[in-house]
Protein backbone atom coordinates (compact mmCIF):
# COMPACT_ATOMS: atom_id res chain seq x y z
CA UNK A 1 0.00 0.00 0.00
CA UNK A 2 1.24 3.41 -0.75
CA UNK A 3 1.36 5.89 1.66
CA UNK A 4 -0.76 8.45 -0.08
CA UNK A 5 -3.68 5.73 0.15
CA UNK A 6 -2.99 5.61 3.59
CA UNK A 7 -3.10 9.10 4.30
CA UNK A 8 -6.67 9.10 2.48
CA UNK A 9 -7.89 5.88 4.59
CA UNK A 10 -6.46 8.33 7.67
CA UNK A 11 -8.95 11.16 6.67
CA UNK A 12 -11.58 9.03 6.82
CA UNK A 13 -10.64 7.06 9.93
CA UNK A 14 -8.02 8.31 12.32
CA UNK A 15 -7.58 4.67 13.61
CA UNK A 16 -5.85 4.03 10.64
CA UNK A 17 -2.56 6.58 12.05
CA UNK A 18 -1.48 3.54 13.80
CA UNK A 19 -1.15 1.50 10.71
CA UNK A 20 0.58 4.47 9.04
CA UNK A 21 3.00 4.52 12.31
CA UNK A 22 4.06 0.86 11.69
CA UNK A 23 4.35 1.21 8.30
CA UNK A 24 7.24 3.91 9.07
CA UNK A 25 8.84 1.68 11.45
CA UNK A 26 8.95 -1.07 9.65
CA UNK A 27 10.36 0.91 6.10
CA UNK A 28 14.07 1.54 6.40
CA UNK A 29 15.57 4.47 6.31
CA UNK A 30 17.16 5.99 3.23
CA UNK A 31 20.07 7.48 4.66
CA UNK A 32 21.01 4.11 6.87
CA UNK A 33 24.77 4.58 5.59
CA UNK A 34 24.82 8.70 4.36
CA UNK A 35 24.27 12.00 6.52
CA UNK A 36 20.95 13.94 6.02
CA UNK A 37 23.45 16.11 3.77
CA UNK A 38 23.75 13.71 1.72
CA UNK A 39 20.21 12.97 1.22
CA UNK A 40 19.08 16.65 0.58
CA UNK A 41 20.73 19.64 0.21
CA UNK A 42 19.40 23.40 0.40
CA UNK A 43 20.20 26.07 -2.15
CA UNK A 44 19.27 29.94 -1.86
CA UNK A 45 20.39 30.33 1.78
CA UNK A 46 23.18 32.38 1.97
CA UNK A 47 24.28 30.01 5.65
CA UNK A 48 24.55 26.36 6.09
CA UNK A 49 21.45 24.79 7.97
CA UNK A 50 22.09 23.65 11.51
CA UNK A 51 21.34 20.07 11.85
CA UNK A 52 19.84 18.47 14.75
CA UNK A 53 19.43 14.72 15.46
CA UNK A 54 16.08 14.39 17.68
CA UNK A 55 15.18 11.23 19.54
CA UNK A 56 13.60 8.44 17.82
CA UNK A 57 10.30 8.58 19.06
CA UNK A 58 9.60 11.58 17.41
CA UNK A 59 9.39 9.76 14.26
CA UNK A 60 12.27 12.04 12.45
CA UNK A 61 15.41 11.14 10.60
CA UNK A 62 16.42 14.93 11.32
CA UNK A 63 15.28 18.82 12.26
CA UNK A 64 16.97 21.50 10.13
CA UNK A 65 17.47 25.28 11.43
CA UNK A 66 17.75 27.50 8.47
CA UNK A 67 18.59 31.32 8.98
CA UNK A 68 15.42 32.16 7.15
CA UNK A 69 13.75 30.40 4.61
CA UNK A 70 12.35 32.78 1.90
CA UNK A 71 13.22 31.92 -1.24
CA UNK A 72 14.97 28.78 -0.37
CA UNK A 73 14.64 25.26 -1.74
CA UNK A 74 15.55 21.82 -0.77
CA UNK A 75 16.91 19.08 -3.52
CA UNK A 76 16.82 15.09 -3.32
CA UNK A 77 18.69 13.41 -6.06
CA UNK A 78 17.15 9.43 -6.38
CA UNK A 79 19.30 6.71 -7.02
CA UNK A 80 16.65 4.62 -8.51
CA UNK A 81 14.11 5.09 -11.60
CA UNK A 82 11.14 4.18 -9.54
CA UNK A 83 8.40 6.87 -8.44
CA UNK A 84 9.72 9.72 -5.68
CA UNK A 85 6.79 10.71 -3.52
CA UNK A 86 6.83 14.12 -1.28
CA UNK A 87 4.64 15.23 1.50
CA UNK A 88 4.44 18.12 3.90
CA UNK A 89 2.71 18.53 7.61
CA UNK A 90 1.72 20.61 9.80
CA UNK A 91 1.95 20.88 13.91
CA UNK A 92 -1.16 18.22 13.92
CA UNK A 93 1.34 15.07 12.68
CA UNK A 94 1.42 13.04 9.52
CA UNK A 95 -2.68 12.56 9.63
CA UNK A 96 -2.83 15.53 8.32
CA UNK A 97 -0.14 15.14 5.81
CA UNK A 98 -0.78 16.48 1.76
CA UNK A 99 1.30 15.96 -1.55
CA UNK A 100 3.49 18.58 -2.37
CA UNK A 101 3.12 19.24 -6.22
CA UNK A 102 5.36 22.13 -6.72
CA UNK A 103 8.22 20.00 -7.42
CA UNK A 104 10.66 20.50 -10.53
CA UNK A 105 12.16 17.41 -11.58
CA UNK A 106 15.52 17.08 -13.90
CA UNK A 107 16.18 13.76 -14.28
CA UNK A 108 16.63 12.03 -10.98
CA UNK A 109 16.63 15.41 -9.52
CA UNK A 110 14.29 16.75 -7.50
CA UNK A 111 13.44 20.23 -6.13
CA UNK A 112 11.07 21.58 -4.04
CA UNK A 113 10.55 25.27 -3.02
CA UNK A 114 9.73 25.91 0.86
CA UNK A 115 6.42 27.77 1.21
CA UNK A 116 5.64 26.83 4.73
CA UNK A 117 8.31 28.49 7.13
CA UNK A 118 8.24 25.48 9.89
CA UNK A 119 6.59 22.08 8.14
CA UNK A 120 7.87 18.72 8.02
CA UNK A 121 8.32 17.01 4.90
CA UNK A 122 8.31 13.34 3.89
CA UNK A 123 9.94 11.33 0.69
CA UNK A 124 9.11 7.97 -0.13
CA UNK A 125 11.23 6.45 -3.01
CA UNK A 126 10.46 3.04 -3.20
CA UNK A 127 10.03 0.82 0.44
CA UNK A 128 12.45 3.54 2.07
CA UNK A 129 11.05 6.91 3.35
CA UNK A 130 12.76 10.11 4.91
CA UNK A 131 11.36 11.94 7.36
CA UNK A 132 12.40 15.65 8.27
CA UNK A 133 11.23 19.27 9.93
CA UNK A 134 12.56 22.40 8.56
CA UNK A 135 12.78 25.28 11.39
CA UNK A 136 13.21 28.87 10.04
CA UNK A 137 15.01 30.83 12.55
CA UNK A 138 14.23 34.42 11.01
CA UNK A 139 10.76 33.87 12.75
CA UNK A 140 12.05 33.77 16.43
CA UNK A 141 15.61 34.76 16.28
CA UNK A 142 17.44 35.41 19.49
CA UNK A 143 18.21 38.91 20.79
CA UNK A 144 19.41 40.64 23.73
CA UNK A 145 19.59 44.06 24.92
CA UNK A 146 20.12 44.35 28.90
CA UNK A 147 20.68 42.08 32.07
CA UNK A 148 19.71 43.32 35.30
CA UNK A 149 19.74 41.91 38.82
CA UNK A 150 15.95 40.99 39.48
CA UNK A 151 14.10 42.03 42.75
CA UNK A 152 12.59 38.05 42.41
CA UNK A 153 15.90 36.48 43.58
CA UNK A 154 15.86 34.57 46.67
CA UNK A 155 17.91 32.54 48.82
CA UNK A 156 17.86 29.40 46.95
CA UNK A 157 18.06 30.73 43.57
CA UNK A 158 19.92 34.38 41.68
CA UNK A 159 17.15 35.52 38.82
CA UNK A 160 18.74 38.03 36.68
CA UNK A 161 16.57 40.04 34.22
CA UNK A 162 17.27 40.07 30.23
CA UNK A 163 14.85 42.25 27.95
CA UNK A 164 15.07 40.23 24.51
CA UNK A 165 13.83 37.47 22.78
CA UNK A 166 15.23 33.86 23.33
CA UNK A 167 11.91 32.47 23.31
CA UNK A 168 12.36 28.14 22.85
CA UNK A 169 12.69 26.64 19.27
CA UNK A 170 9.82 24.51 18.49
CA UNK A 171 9.24 21.30 15.71
CA UNK A 172 7.05 18.66 15.89
CA UNK A 173 6.43 14.85 15.56
CA UNK A 174 4.99 13.03 13.46
CA UNK A 175 2.14 12.24 15.73
CA UNK A 176 1.99 16.05 16.09
CA UNK A 177 3.86 16.43 19.56
CA UNK A 178 5.50 19.67 20.12
CA UNK A 179 9.12 19.53 20.92
CA UNK A 180 12.38 22.30 22.11
CA UNK A 181 15.51 22.55 20.72
CA UNK A 182 17.50 23.39 23.41
CA UNK A 183 19.35 27.19 22.01
CA UNK A 184 22.10 26.49 23.96
CA UNK A 185 22.51 30.28 25.56
CA UNK A 186 25.52 30.24 27.27
CA UNK A 187 25.75 31.66 30.58
CA UNK A 188 29.22 32.16 32.22
CA UNK A 189 29.52 33.62 36.01
CA UNK A 190 31.44 33.46 39.06
CA UNK A 191 30.44 31.61 42.05
CA UNK A 192 32.14 29.80 45.59
CA UNK A 193 32.70 26.09 46.21
CA UNK A 194 34.59 24.47 48.87
CA UNK A 195 37.87 23.25 48.41
CA UNK A 196 38.29 20.55 51.53
CA UNK A 197 42.51 19.82 50.42
CA UNK A 198 42.68 23.73 51.56
CA UNK A 199 39.51 23.86 53.79
CA UNK A 200 38.59 26.84 52.49
CA UNK A 201 35.98 28.51 49.63
CA UNK A 202 37.32 29.59 46.32
CA UNK A 203 35.71 31.27 43.22
CA UNK A 204 35.41 28.77 40.50
CA UNK A 205 34.26 30.00 36.79
CA UNK A 206 30.15 28.45 35.65
CA UNK A 207 29.31 27.98 32.51
CA UNK A 208 25.60 26.63 31.88
CA UNK A 209 23.90 25.92 28.96
CA UNK A 210 20.34 27.55 28.57
CA UNK A 211 17.36 26.09 26.52
CA UNK A 212 15.47 29.56 26.41
CA UNK A 213 14.45 32.35 28.36
CA UNK A 214 11.43 34.67 28.67
CA UNK A 215 12.36 37.67 30.55
CA UNK A 216 14.92 36.45 33.26
CA UNK A 217 17.18 33.89 33.75
CA UNK A 218 16.94 31.47 36.62
CA UNK A 219 20.21 29.81 38.44
CA UNK A 220 20.46 26.95 40.78
CA UNK A 221 21.95 26.48 42.80
CA UNK A 222 22.31 30.06 43.24
CA UNK A 223 26.05 32.37 42.91
CA UNK A 224 27.67 32.62 46.03
CA UNK A 225 29.87 35.89 45.48
CA UNK A 226 29.34 38.99 43.59
CA UNK A 227 30.18 38.43 40.19
CA UNK A 228 29.05 39.71 36.53
CA UNK A 229 27.25 37.39 34.00
CA UNK A 230 28.54 37.17 30.28
CA UNK A 231 25.45 36.06 28.45
CA UNK A 232 26.55 34.20 25.06
CA UNK A 233 24.20 32.77 22.19
CA UNK A 234 22.88 30.89 20.82
CA UNK A 235 24.21 27.48 19.44
CA UNK A 236 22.83 28.46 16.38
CA UNK A 237 24.01 31.86 15.59
CA UNK A 238 27.22 30.97 17.08
CA UNK A 239 27.10 27.87 13.91
CA UNK A 240 26.52 31.07 11.12
CA UNK A 241 29.60 33.54 13.06
CA UNK A 242 26.98 35.74 14.07
CA UNK A 243 27.10 35.19 17.66
CA UNK A 244 25.88 37.92 20.05
CA UNK A 245 27.37 38.75 23.52
CA UNK A 246 25.60 40.61 26.76
CA UNK A 247 27.15 41.53 30.03
CA UNK A 248 25.24 42.42 33.25
CA UNK A 249 25.68 44.65 35.61
CA UNK A 250 27.36 43.35 38.66
CA UNK A 251 25.06 40.86 40.72
CA UNK A 252 25.22 41.47 44.37
CA UNK A 253 24.43 38.10 46.08
CA UNK A 254 22.54 37.22 49.48
CA UNK A 255 22.53 33.74 49.36
CA UNK A 256 24.60 31.78 51.78
CA UNK A 257 26.32 28.48 51.47
CA UNK A 258 27.81 26.61 54.84
CA UNK A 259 30.29 23.86 55.61
CA UNK A 260 31.11 22.48 58.76
CA UNK A 261 33.87 19.60 60.20
CA UNK A 262 33.73 17.90 64.09
CA UNK A 263 37.31 16.81 64.71
CA UNK A 264 37.21 14.26 67.98
CA UNK A 265 40.86 14.47 70.03
CA UNK A 266 42.65 11.47 70.50
CA UNK A 267 44.51 11.12 73.33
CA UNK A 268 47.73 9.99 72.11
CA UNK A 269 49.87 9.94 75.70
CA UNK A 270 47.38 6.45 76.30
CA UNK A 271 46.10 3.69 74.69
CA UNK A 272 42.31 4.31 74.97
CA UNK A 273 41.32 0.50 74.65
CA UNK A 274 40.25 0.35 78.20
CA UNK A 275 37.15 2.37 77.50
CA UNK A 276 33.72 0.63 77.52
CA UNK A 277 31.67 1.27 74.37
CA UNK A 278 28.30 2.68 74.22
CA UNK A 279 27.71 0.94 70.83
CA UNK A 280 26.33 4.07 69.46
CA UNK A 281 26.53 4.84 65.82
CA UNK A 282 27.23 8.58 67.28
CA UNK A 283 30.21 10.36 67.79
CA UNK A 284 30.98 10.11 71.34
CA UNK A 285 31.26 7.71 73.75
CA UNK A 286 32.96 8.22 77.20
CA UNK A 287 32.89 11.76 78.64
CA UNK A 288 35.31 14.04 78.67
CA UNK A 289 34.97 13.88 74.88
CA UNK A 290 36.86 16.87 73.08
CA UNK A 291 35.62 18.03 69.85
CA UNK A 292 36.97 20.90 67.81
CA UNK A 293 34.37 22.32 65.78
CA UNK A 294 35.38 24.39 62.89
CA UNK A 295 32.74 26.38 60.51
CA UNK A 296 32.99 27.92 56.87
CA UNK A 297 30.81 30.50 54.98
CA UNK A 298 30.71 32.21 51.90
CA UNK A 299 30.62 35.66 51.13
CA UNK A 300 27.48 37.26 52.10
CA UNK A 301 27.41 35.61 55.35
CA UNK A 302 28.07 38.68 58.47
CA UNK A 303 26.42 36.69 61.18
CA UNK A 304 28.16 33.08 61.94
CA UNK A 305 27.82 30.83 65.04
CA UNK A 306 27.22 27.08 66.57
CA UNK A 307 24.46 26.22 67.95
CA UNK A 308 24.25 23.44 71.13
CA UNK A 309 21.07 21.93 71.69
CA UNK A 310 19.41 19.40 73.80
CA UNK A 311 16.39 18.34 70.57
CA UNK A 312 17.71 17.61 67.48
CA UNK A 313 15.23 20.14 65.98
CA UNK A 314 16.72 23.17 68.01
CA UNK A 315 13.74 24.51 69.68
CA UNK A 316 15.80 24.76 72.84
CA UNK A 317 19.27 26.02 72.21
CA UNK A 318 21.08 25.71 75.07
CA UNK A 319 24.45 27.31 74.47
CA UNK A 320 25.70 30.08 71.22
CA UNK A 321 29.19 30.41 70.31
CA UNK A 322 29.87 33.09 67.52
CA UNK A 323 33.69 32.27 66.49
CA UNK A 324 33.96 29.66 63.52
CA UNK A 325 36.25 27.75 64.97
CA UNK A 326 35.89 26.00 68.27
CA UNK A 327 36.77 23.51 70.80
CA UNK A 328 34.38 22.08 73.18
CA UNK A 329 34.43 19.45 75.73
CA UNK A 330 31.25 16.84 76.07
CA UNK A 331 31.06 16.25 79.95
CA UNK A 332 27.26 15.32 80.04
CA UNK A 333 25.53 11.90 80.11
CA UNK A 334 23.07 12.19 77.04
CA UNK A 335 23.11 13.63 73.40
CA UNK A 336 23.73 17.29 72.21
CA UNK A 337 23.05 18.24 68.82
CA UNK A 338 25.30 20.91 67.11
CA UNK A 339 25.40 23.07 63.74
CA UNK A 340 27.06 26.11 62.23
CA UNK A 341 24.65 28.18 60.84
CA UNK A 342 25.20 31.85 59.26
CA UNK A 343 22.87 34.93 58.03
CA UNK A 344 23.82 37.67 56.25
CA UNK A 345 23.41 41.41 57.37
CA UNK A 346 19.64 42.16 57.25
CA UNK A 347 18.75 38.14 57.79
CA UNK A 348 16.97 37.49 54.96
CA UNK A 349 18.83 34.56 53.95
CA UNK A 350 20.19 32.14 56.34
CA UNK A 351 22.12 28.56 56.11
CA UNK A 352 22.39 25.72 58.26
CA UNK A 353 25.02 22.99 58.22
CA UNK A 354 24.56 19.35 58.89
CA UNK A 355 23.83 18.08 62.22
CA UNK A 356 26.32 16.64 64.40
CA UNK A 357 25.02 14.48 67.44
CA UNK A 358 27.10 13.81 70.02
CA UNK A 359 26.42 10.74 72.20
CA UNK A 360 27.88 10.33 76.29
CA UNK A 361 27.11 7.59 77.67
CA UNK A 362 26.39 6.96 81.22
CA UNK A 363 29.37 6.11 83.57
CA UNK A 364 30.71 2.82 83.94
CA UNK A 365 33.68 1.64 86.47
CA UNK A 366 35.16 -2.34 86.23
CA UNK A 367 38.12 -3.11 88.31
CA UNK A 368 40.36 -6.13 87.17
CA UNK A 369 42.19 -7.98 90.53
CA UNK A 370 45.48 -9.37 88.57
CA UNK A 371 48.10 -8.97 86.07
CA UNK A 372 51.06 -10.24 85.38
CA UNK A 373 53.60 -7.41 84.55
CA UNK A 374 56.37 -9.86 82.99
CA UNK A 375 56.79 -8.44 79.56
CA UNK A 376 55.00 -10.78 77.53
CA UNK A 377 53.13 -8.01 76.21
CA UNK A 378 49.89 -9.72 77.31
CA UNK A 379 48.42 -8.50 80.71
CA UNK A 380 51.35 -6.56 81.60
CA UNK A 381 49.36 -3.37 82.85
CA UNK A 382 46.67 -2.96 85.48
CA UNK A 383 43.86 -0.75 83.80
CA UNK A 384 39.96 -0.03 85.13
CA UNK A 385 37.23 -0.90 82.50
CA UNK A 386 35.70 2.93 82.17
CA UNK A 387 33.19 5.08 80.61
CA UNK A 388 32.37 8.25 80.99
CA UNK A 389 34.29 9.21 84.14
CA UNK A 390 35.21 12.98 84.72
CA UNK A 391 36.78 12.57 88.30
CA UNK A 392 39.81 9.80 88.62
CA UNK A 393 42.03 9.34 91.27
CA UNK A 394 43.96 6.04 91.94
CA UNK A 395 46.47 5.37 94.59
CA UNK A 396 48.10 1.35 94.71
CA UNK A 397 49.33 0.53 98.47
CA UNK A 398 52.08 -2.05 98.94
CA UNK A 399 50.78 -4.88 102.19
CA UNK A 400 52.38 -2.72 104.61
CA UNK A 401 49.97 0.21 103.66
CA UNK A 402 53.03 2.73 102.16
CA UNK A 403 51.89 4.19 98.66
CA UNK A 404 53.66 3.34 96.35
CA UNK A 405 52.06 4.39 92.53
CA UNK A 406 49.18 7.05 91.87
CA UNK A 407 47.52 8.14 88.26
CA UNK A 408 44.57 10.26 88.22
CA UNK A 409 43.75 9.17 84.10
CA UNK A 410 41.48 6.00 83.99
CA UNK A 411 42.95 6.11 80.40
CA UNK A 412 46.28 5.21 82.34
CA UNK A 413 47.54 2.39 84.22
CA UNK A 414 50.05 0.69 86.54
CA UNK A 415 52.83 -1.12 84.83
CA UNK A 416 53.65 -3.07 88.29
CA UNK A 417 56.24 -0.65 89.04
CA UNK A 418 57.79 0.93 91.72
CA UNK A 419 60.60 4.30 91.31
CA UNK A 420 61.34 2.33 88.24
CA UNK A 421 62.03 -1.19 89.13
CA UNK A 422 58.70 -4.09 88.78
CA UNK A 423 57.73 -5.36 91.96
CA UNK A 424 57.87 -8.52 93.66
CA UNK A 425 54.57 -10.97 93.07
CA UNK A 426 52.37 -10.91 95.60
CA UNK A 427 48.89 -8.71 96.97
CA UNK A 428 48.44 -5.08 96.31
CA UNK A 429 45.86 -2.75 97.40
CA UNK A 430 43.97 0.04 95.61
CA UNK A 431 41.26 2.65 96.27
CA UNK A 432 39.93 4.29 93.33
CA UNK A 433 37.82 7.48 93.79
CA UNK A 434 35.62 8.71 90.44
CA UNK A 435 32.97 11.01 89.28
CA UNK A 436 30.65 10.20 86.18
CA UNK A 437 29.24 12.19 83.84
CA UNK A 438 25.61 11.37 84.96
CA UNK A 439 26.57 12.85 88.61
CA UNK A 440 27.34 8.98 90.33
CA UNK A 441 30.28 8.74 92.52
CA UNK A 442 32.44 6.06 92.85
CA UNK A 443 34.71 4.46 95.18
CA UNK A 444 35.95 1.14 95.46
CA UNK A 445 38.89 -0.80 97.15
CA UNK A 446 39.91 -4.25 96.63
CA UNK A 447 43.13 -6.60 95.90
CA UNK A 448 45.73 -6.50 93.02
CA UNK A 449 47.13 -9.73 92.52
CA UNK A 450 50.55 -9.71 90.65
CA UNK A 451 51.59 -13.22 89.11
CA UNK A 452 53.77 -14.85 86.68
CA UNK A 453 56.64 -12.22 87.15
CA UNK A 454 59.42 -13.47 84.96
CA UNK A 455 62.66 -13.11 86.92
CA UNK A 456 65.88 -12.26 85.16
Amino acid sequence: MQIFSLYRMAKVNRRCLFGIMTLFTSISIIHDTATAENIVSFSGNKHNPVEIIPDIDTGLDVVFVLRNTTGVSFTYQSESTSEVRFYSFDNRGISFMTPIDNITKDNRKYTVNILNSDSGYIIEEDNKVYRFWIINYSDNPLSMESITPSDSSDCNATVIKISGNGAPIIYYTILGRRMIISREIESVYYTLEFDSETSRYIQVEKNKFLPSFSDRITITPPVYCNTTFFINGDRFLREWGLGISLESEPIITNSIEVHSEAIPHIKKEYDTSNTISDNSDFMGGSAPFDVTFKGYATDAATYTEWQFSSDENFEDITHRFHESEIDYSFTKEGTTFVRFSASNSDGSCEAISNTFPICIGTSELKIPNAFSPDGDGINDVWKVAYRSLLDFECSIFDRHGHEIYRFSDPASGWDGKKNGKTVGPGVYFYIVKATGADGRRYKKSGDINIINRKIN
